[in-house]
């Protein structure tokens, strides 16, 4: 008897032990347990259930085949989403929000009316007010201002939609971004992501519907709950993909392992899930098995998906390319070949823009024109070469941060820090969008003549998920899943859809 088959059979025996075990008494008390108290609680809260029906709007779940593609309740004018997410938190008064006026109040003690009632996360005492740390122009057919850090950038403002006045009321990171991306700044509520790709699938089952990308050299304050599925199935979470290395962590065989030995492995485990499935009925064993084919289908197809050495020499200049290294650049020519590819929801996170001015690295004059320098040529060849492709128009594209910095230089413990830098401002900061049946070349909302405070066009996280989700084709309202006696959705109680922003 060959090695091969020796190996086999060994895990047919293995799978044969798990479902005997699964048939002990012991096994029966333990699950049982659990099983009536879940029956008891499922007869009190069914009429609760009932009561929602006429209200969700769930998509045809099919918990063996959880990723296939489904049309959405309504004609959407977006198939994809790109996301690209600057976490810490850029300053709009150093790339989009020109305010002349904040020039003139440069140096001088802030007023008290800026200062009272209002909760900052470092500002103490008296802070000096801060002018822009950059020049700005106004760029294209619609005269977008855009600052001298975004040189690449400020040739395609005529493909984008400028939100100017977005809100939030979280004024520390992890809360900020959990809300922007889960709709809760606690843990526990599925990300944006994980909602898109339960709604609608992917176009390709050999990839996952939703994938993550980092770079900046740490992951976002919020850790991986941002790409989280929380309630939802597991398999609607984010998977993180790599720019450097591996694509997936762990997608070769390990020595001494073939494919063939790798196959029949997953099909030893998926039958004892399936057995395991037949006597529970739990749709997240499906989900499980669903994984373990995927990842077995992705070691062919992902290292080819997510290799960018191929791609021609123009674009690697186009994009400000370095293959083989980790960095922001390389995951957005990645997020472009996964939308190519089908896949339905790309995330990118880009760590290290908070601009307090404690150090030189994050000082608005210093180490953050090397952000600013980092991104621009990427961000404009990502909606280029989309544009020439013909797949902008069905890409929605997103930038932004979680919050905005504040007109006043940041004080700590009452002392002005060293550089030039801001705190965290919660009552406006600029977030755009592009693509995806989004209008070309237009600014919503504005602020005030510092940059403090909305004065038109304002908008809730809440507001720009309801928006995303319009654009593919989802009522925000009807869009839900049952959860704990109740449906959920990923707006909770509010948004918005910002409809002066769609074409």
């Amino acid at each position: 008897m060959t090695q091969k088959e020796l190996h086999d059979q060994r895990l047919i025996r293995e799978a044969q032990d798990t479902v005997r075990r699964m048939h002990t008494r012991r096994h029966f008390l333990k699950e049982s347990a659990m099983g009536l108290g879940a029956l008891a609680m499922g007869s009190l809260l069914g009429n609760c259930g009932r009561r929602h029906e006429n209200v969700m709007s769930q998509p045809a779940f099919d918990p063996a085949h959880p990723l296939l593609s489904k049309s959405p309740p309504f004609a959407g004018k977006a198939r994809s989403v790109i996301y690209l997410h600057m976490a810490g938190a850029p300053s709009q008064l150093e790339l989009f929000d020109f305010k002349p006026e904040l020039t003139k109040m440069d140096g001088q003690d802030c007023p008290p009316s800026l200062m009272e009632g209002k909760q900052f996360a470092f500002i103490r005492g008296v802070p000096k007010m801060l002018g822009p740390q950059a020049k700005f122009a106004q760029h294209g057919e619609s005269r977008a201002w855009v600052s001298e850090h975004l040189p690449h950038f400020s040739t395609v403002v005529d493909e984008v939609s400028f939100l100017k006045s977005v809100t939030t009321d979280q004024f520390n990171h992890a809360p900020a971004q959990l809300l922007l991306h889960t709709g809760s700044p606690r843990l526990g509520r599925p990300s944006m992501g994980s909602w898109v790709t339960y709604g609608l699938g992917t176009d390709n089952q050999n990839l996952p519907g939703f994938v993550v990308l980092t770079s900046g050299g740490s992951f976002p304050d919020a850790g991986k709950s941002v790409w989280g599925s929380g309630f939802l199935p597991s398999v609607y979470q984010g998977v993180q993909c790599r720019s450097e290395g591996d694509p997936v962590l762990f997608i070769k065989d390990p020595h001494g392992m073939s494919r063939d030995m790798r196959k029949a492995s997953i099909d030893a485990i998926n039958k004892a899930n399936q057995q395991e499935y037949e006597e529970y009925n739990d749709p997240e064993i499906l989900s499980r098995i669903s994984q373990y084919e995927m990842a077995y289908r992705m070691q062919i197809t992902a290292p080819e998906v997510m290799n960018i050495n191929d791609e021609p020499e123009y674009i690697h200049e186009m994009y400000g390319t370095k293959p083989g290294k980790a960095c922001f650049a390389n995951n957005v020519l990645l997020a472009r070949k996964l939308v190519e590819k089908g896949v339905r929801y790309v995330q990118l996170f880009d760590w290290g823009w908070d601009a307090h001015g404690d150090a030189p690295y994050n000082a608005l004059n210093i180490g953050l024109i090397n952000k600013y320098r980092s991104v621009d040529k990427a961000i404009t060849a990502l909606l280029l070469d989309l544009k020439q492709r013909g797949l902008l128009e069905e890409t929605l594209v997103v930038w932004g941060g979680e919050f905005g910095r504040t007109p006043m230089m940041e004080n700590r413990n009452g002392n002005q820090n060293p550089y030039k830098g801001r705190d965290h401002h919660t009552a406006a900061f600029t977030i755009w969008m592009a693509g995806g049946g989004i209008k070309k070349g237009f600014t919503y909302g504005e602020t005030d003549e510092i940059g403090y405070y909305p004065i038109s066009g304002k908008v809730e996280a809440f507001d720009i998920q309801a928006t995303i989700l319009k654009q593919l084709g989802f009522d925000h309202e009807q869009f839900t899943y049952p959860f704990q006696g109740r449906p959920f959705r990923l707006t909770d109680v509010g948004g918005k859809v910002i409809h002066d922003i769609i074409a």
